[in-house]
């Protein structure tokens, strides 16, 4: 479906028909999928979140600006709605860890790692990336897995182009360092900063 077309769908979204909320989310379920996958390492949280992403779309379809391409907004609704989810996350943890510490209790056995995603190549990457801390991941997938600019990343971040490009840095300089510590380092791919 070409961009023209889905922000029609969009339009009667707003306007409250059932069908054009399937028809959306038909359209862009993979990619909510695979964006809010990579956001968070491909938990099993990422079921949970796309929900949210969607519930949210319901709520501030109204919000949006129909001149405009509907994915980039559909973009920022995923990174709020993913960085929104770390903090209560991170919230809950600290309540945990707190709550052990009084009880004096043993930590549990860490789990398992999320599951990834299985039709992409390169997921001894995507784990790398997977590790970065969320200000950081999130900027590594809107550049290299939506082909964001780092205006557009700006944006959808609400942060200034040159933190963008700052943290775009600093992450790749991490991927780096961890891969050379894995022995993976590949000249001129990703991990190639020019």
């Amino acid at each position: 479906m070409d961009e023209e077309e889905l922000r029609q769908w969009v339009r009667r979204l707003g306007e409250g028909s059932e069908e054009a909320f399937s028809v959306v989310y038909e359209e862009t379920k993979e990619h909510v999928y695979r964006l809010v996958s990579y956001l968070t390492g491909g938990g099993l949280e990422t079921d949970d979140i796309v929900s949210e992403v969607y519930l949210e779309l319901i709520r501030a379809v109204e919000t949006y600006d129909a001149s405009r391409p509907f994915r980039p907004w559909l973009n920022g609704l995923v990174v709020r709605q993913t960085g929104s989810w770390n903090r209560k996350r991170w919230r809950k943890l600290r309540l945990l860890d707190r709550s052990r510490m009084l009880l004096d209790r043993h930590p549990a056995a860490p789990g398992t790692d999320g599951r990834l995603l299985r039709d992409e190549r390169r997921e001894e990457l995507r784990e790398l990336v997977g590790r970065l801390p969320y200000k950081l991941r999130s900027v590594i997938v809107l550049k290299y897995y939506q082909e964001c600019t780092y205006e557009e990343i700006s944006r959808l971040l609400d942060i200034p182009v040159g933190t963008a490009k700052s943290r775009h840095h600093k992450a790749l300089a991490q991927l780096r360092r961890r891969a050379e510590l894995a022995g993976e380092i590949r000249e001129g791919g990703l991990f190639h900063v020019h």
